[in-house]
């Protein structure tokens, strides 16, 4: 399965987002994606603290949601960016537009799992 093939079930939804600690620990967030990019998926970064450490730490990262017809777990590889382009798009996003991105988290996805 693509990541395109998700699109509508996934942006702009809140999905639950697993980095992994220094100490190998699992760490979990609630986010909202923003945007499929060809085979990427785009999420702001308004808050995160713990979340950007883990990534510079070690960049494997997964997503879990359900919708009514099923569940998926997506697998991938996270860059940040605190300046640049894809900063800037965050900044532009209509969602955005009551805060004040830091950053910008693009996870190139590596694996879909359909789950249940």
């Amino acid at each position: 399965m693509e990541i395109q093939e998700l699109k509508d079930k996934i942006e702009n939804k809140i999905v639950a987002f697993s980095t992994i600690t220094k100490d190998n620990k699992p760490h979990s967030i609630a986010v909202e994606v923003n945007k499929i990019i060809d085979d990427c998926i785009l999420i702001t970064n308004n808050q995160m603290k713990t979340t950007i450490k883990n990534i510079k730490n070690n960049p494997y990262v997964s997503l879990v949601f359900w919708k009514d017809d099923g569940g998926w777990r997506v697998d991938g590889k996270a860059e940040y960016y605190n300046s640049g382009k894809w900063l800037e798009f965050v900044k532009s996003l209509k969602e955005n537009e009551n805060f004040n991105p830091k950053g910008a988290i693009l996870i190139k996805v590596e694996n879909i799992t359909e789950l249940g």
